[in-house]
């Protein structure tokens, strides 16, 4: 028997949420797939959406590689473009499309030697101040990247920063801006996050990027009428059950200390497979379908939980730490941090795919 730790990815929900995002934006959307998908594993997600996507977006080249090197032929976006003018060439190898986010990479295209011409996503910075040119800059980019020869196309993106935050005035203060930088050019558009999509209507360009809501992450700050599944279904399984006093303390550094019997069980999993280990007690997990609080430290490779309210819960009882019933964002929030951090670090689980 394997440790009884799960990653169960469901690839219907995942087709399903992308769906919702083409409904949701209209036009196109791409799939971004970075990070090996959040953590979902970007080649079986990739897979799964090839024949409704309509392109991915990856961080950089070998992402981008790993998907053409494995059958992948939709259109990828680098969304941090090139480290390297020597990426240039690999880029039009691979027939990938590229972000550019300073005037200063334009001289770059001008002294390469292509085998194709590239696809350019110029990206202006609309007040998320990370990559991106200023938006006075834009036009004379455009032309300049026109100018060339090297460049097919060029599109216009931006990227959000409180998207999430729906009465935040700042996503339509970053449109505006967006909109005033390509006023009159005939360039495509990409505005819109996953936040975008699901809650700014207004911001909705000719192509969306659909992050964090392709698996069921929290793209905005509240409930919507539309909302994604959960992709990854996080379980594992009570390994051992104790019954305590009370006044008996629990795991490291005695932070817990049971006010009265307590009948507690021991869950496989710890800080080493990505559950937080900041995570006050009190934070729920799912036993049998019953949410239970852990209480104590997370360990690195255990967790404990209180199941007096159990009393049928016993070894080998199932355990969610999230998914359906629990969404992750709640773990995220005890945690101090988001669902997207909460997918990337999962390790050391068994990985399961459904809904293929």
């Amino acid at each position: 028997m394997s440790r009884p730790l799960t990653a169960t990815i469901d690839l219907a929900a995942l087709r399903y949420n992308y769906l919702l995002a083409k409904r949701l934006h209209g036009g196109r959307v791409l799939a971004i797939v970075k990070a090996n998908a959040y953590g979902h594993g970007a080649l079986r997600c990739a897979r799964a959406l090839e024949d409704i996507a309509d392109g991915f977006g990856v961080a950089a080249i070998e992402e981008a590689i790993q998907l053409r090197e494995a059958g992948i032929k939709k259109p990828i976006l680098l969304l941090e473009g090139w480290f390297d003018a020597s990426e240039l060439a690999d880029i039009a190898r691979h027939d990938l499309w590229s972000a550019l986010h300073s005037s200063a990479q334009i001289a770059d295209i001008e002294a390469a030697s292509l085998a194709a011409p590239l696809t350019i996503w110029a990206k202006i910075d609309s007040g998320m101040h990370r990559l991106g040119m200023a938006p006075g800059e834009f036009r004379a980019a455009h032309a300049r990247l026109l100018a060339t020869g090297k460049v097919g196309k060029v599109l216009a993106m931006t990227h959000f920063a409180r998207a999430d935050e729906l009465d935040c005035p700042a996503t339509a203060e970053q449109v505006a801006a967006f909109r005033a930088a390509i006023d009159g050019l005939p360039v495509e558009t990409s505005l819109s996050n996953s936040g975008g999509i699901l809650g700014w209507p207004a911001a909705h360009g000719d192509w969306g990027r659909a992050g964090i809501m392709l698996y069921g992450g929290n793209g905005v700050d509240r409930q919507l009428p539309d909302w994604p599944r959960p992709v990854m279904q996080f379980d594992s399984a009570i390994i051992a059950v104790r019954e305590l006093a009370a006044g008996e303390p629990i795991g490291y550094g005695a932070r817990f200390v049971t006010e009265r019997a307590t009948r507690m069980a021991v869950v496989a999993c710890g800080y080493a497979d990505g559950y937080p280990r900041v995570v006050p007690s009190g934070t729920p997990v799912l036993v049998q379908g019953q949410r239970c609080p852990i209480i104590g430290r997370v360990s690195m490779d255990m967790l404990v939980v209180d199941i007096t309210a159990l009393p049928q819960a016993d070894v080998g009882s199932p355990v969610r730490l999230w998914g359906e019933g629990l969404p992750a964002g709640e773990i995220a929030t005890a945690a101090g941090t988001i669902d997207y951090e909460l997918f990337c670090n999962v390790k050391r689980a068994r990985f399961v795919e459904i809904g293929s």
